[in-house]
């Protein structure tokens, strides 16, 4: 008992020095862990760390319009001190987030789904909304605070699993903030959508936009045996449906001055020619096929699996999830042989019936290792081949059971498929780009997608880039999105 006791006066004690902080939006008060300058300091040093991984999309002039649009959000926010930076990431997920201190990001994934300059300050606005009520700040201390207690239950009663229990606990408490944060962000961005001029519907319109392409996400992703892609900030059901939002939406009525912009024409302008997909930082994907330009390499994988493209890594998964091929490269910093790369370089020690290859001028090695799937023993068919001053690695790993090289000359088709890329191949590793055209009386989707690139449910993702899904057609005269 006096243990106990010792503990939690250790613990209240922490929470007074802790001390809590006015929140910049109610202005009440917070329990925070964290100043604002810890706040900015973690925003600047993750910044670089964002833009490393992801990489910036190179668009000067689209780079502008971002940062010129929600810098006036910003300007009407709770908030307008920070100096706020908005980033187009040169990705292909439907994502939008912020980190703490007013580094703000959009994906071109996401904005070849919005259809007006409207629906892109919704974005921009629900991510400064996230800022100014410091919702990752009041998260980060909320769960420091839920271990921290945990640690002092478990070291008071000595109890085995206190500290657990504890996590379990406060993970729930901090999950169960998701909800009211996201509820939070929308009012603040229809608020600031407001304050700006713009109509603060559009954030119910871009919820709707993105509900869409959620739910066909996850109906692909099912089909395809993956986890979904999709944006944080969408709830369980429609904006249609969904009172509690509609209501923190409209409150910011009152607030809008007379007319309202929505730039839908210069927002399409702004975007016509965006990549879409796969972009030619990570290669490009073509049916069972893989182009990288700078790379200068073309991968043929069996056909049937699944291919997933990676910013340092291409994989293929077997129909039956059952086997995995993956593809990686790296730099050769020694003059050893492709043998000696497998066993110092990927630490492989018992490689078993291992020869050496040669393939398209390629010298290499090639042999079979154990290893595990999860906790299920498997077999790895390892490739190493070395092209200049880089070792390209294969590496196909199945499941162990009663035919466990039923894919090994899948693995190794694969590896003998890579070659430079041919003057043909060269224009499939382009990527492919958004296109701006005006429908007529005829234009339809379905014959839009016949002569679109896109190599997956063509017609349903036209429908979900010009907010027309699920069987939505266009109008004469409407200017719509199309993929080139």
């Amino acid at each position: 008992m006096i243990r106990l006791f010792t503990a939690f006066f250790v613990l209240i004690s922490f929470f007074q020095l802790s001390g809590c902080a006015t929140n910049p939006v109610t202005g009440s008060s917070d329990f925070v862990l964290m100043s604002e300058d810890q706040e900015i300091a973690i925003g600047r040093q993750n910044h670089q760390a964002i833009l490393k991984e992801m990489g910036e999309y190179d668009n000067p002039q689209l780079k502008a319009y971002v940062q010129k649009i929600g810098a006036q959000l910003a300007k009407q926010s709770h908030r307008p001190e920070l100096v706020y930076r908005f980033t187009v990431l040169d990705s292909q997920q439907i994502n939008a987030f912020a980190l703490p201190g007013g580094y703000i990001y959009i994906t071109r994934g996401l904005l070849a789904y919005l259809n007006s300059e409207a629906e892109l300050a919704a974005v921009l606005g629900h991510e400064i909304g996230h800022v100014t009520a410091r919702h990752s700040v009041r998260q980060h201390s909320a769960a420091t605070a839920t271990g921290i207690l945990g640690a002092v239950v478990a070291g008071a009663t000595g109890v085995r699993g206190a500290g657990d229990l504890a996590n379990i606990a406060g993970t729930a408490l901090v999950r169960g903030y998701g909800r009211e944060h996201e509820l939070e962000a929308d009012r603040l961005g229809a608020e600031y959508l407001a304050r700006s001029g713009y109509e603060p519907n559009a954030m119910l319109k871009v919820i709707g936009v993105l509900k869409n392409q959620e739910v066909f996400e996850r109906n692909l992703a099912k089909q395809e045996g993956r986890e979904p892609n999709v944006y944080h900030g969408v709830f369980s059901t429609h904006p249609d449906n969904d009172r509690r939002l509609q209501e923190v939406v409209t409150a910011a009525d009152g607030l809008k001055p007379t007319g309202h912009r929505e730039q839908r024409n210069h927002f399409l302008d702004s975007i016509d020619g965006l990549v879409f997909g796969d972009g030619a930082r990570e290669g490009i994907r073509r049916g069972n096929r893989f182009y990288h330009l700078d790379l200068d390499l073309a991968l043929s994988f069996p056909p049937g699996w699944k291919l997933e493209n990676h910013a340092d890594r291409v994989e293929a998964l077997a129909p039956e999830h059952d086997g995995l091929i993956r593809f990686t490269m790296t730099d050769i910093n020694k003059r050893i042989s492709p043998q000696q790369f497998i066993e110092q370089r990927l630490k492989v020690n018992e490689l078993q019936n291992g020869e050496r290859i040669s393939l398209n001028n390629m010298e290499g090695y090639t042999g079979i290792s154990d290893a595990r799937i999860g906790q299920t023993p498997a077999l790895a068919r390892i490739v190493v081949l070395y092209r200049d001053d880089q070792a390209l690695i294969f590496t196909g790993v199945t499941e162990k059971n009663d035919t466990p090289f039923r894919y090994d000359s899948l693995y190794l088709n694969t590896a003998k498929s890579l070659h430079r890329l041919t003057a043909e191949e060269k224009q499939l590793a382009q990527p492919q780009h958004i296109r701006i055209i005006t429908a007529d009386n005829s234009t339809r989707f379905a014959t839009l997608a016949q002569q679109s690139k896109i190599s997956n449910q063509a017609e349903a993702q036209l429908r979900l880039l010009n907010d027309l899904y699920p069987a939505g057609e266009p109008t004469a005269g409407q200017r719509i999105k199309i993929v080139k």
